[in-house]
């Protein structure tokens, strides 16, 4: 008669699967310097906010001028936080590709905001077209 405990009545259990990669990630990252997971990060929000602005190819298709104002403040508070941090060789693009943005940003808005109080425009100052 054989237990319903014993190893050889059970089926075994599915090993878990290994984690992906994360101990490599963590490694890999650890060798980035700060100043390039900052540009990272902005080029990323930049991004993002030029595909919800509409400024890709598909245009209107993913135009979202909510979700464009929150990532245009991200990329401005980012920017903002991280001046001393980065030199003027990696900040100065991201400073004209944020001003873009925002001038966008102003374009596409049916009613546009008051100069001063468009996305990240409370860490850059009023934008103007």
């Amino acid at each position: 008669m054989s237990d319903a405990t014993s190893p050889q009545s059970t089926p075994e259990a599915p090993e878990a699967p290994a984690s992906p990669g994360y101990d490599a990630m963590a490694r890999d990252i650890a060798e980035v310097p700060a100043v390039e997971v900052i540009v990272t990060v902005a080029v990323n929000l930049m991004s993002a906010a030029a595909v919800k602005l509409g400024l890709t190819e598909e245009g209107d298709e993913h135009k979202d001028l909510d979700e464009a104002r929150k990532l245009v403040h991200a990329l401005a508070g980012l920017l903002d936080a991280s001046t001393t941090e980065i030199s003027s060789f990696h900040a100065a693009p991201l400073r004209d590709g944020l001003k873009s943005l925002q001038l966008a940003f102003r374009e596409a808005s049916v009613v546009p905001d008051e100069p001063g109080q468009g996305p990240g425009e409370k860490y850059t100052g009023p934008v103007y077209g």
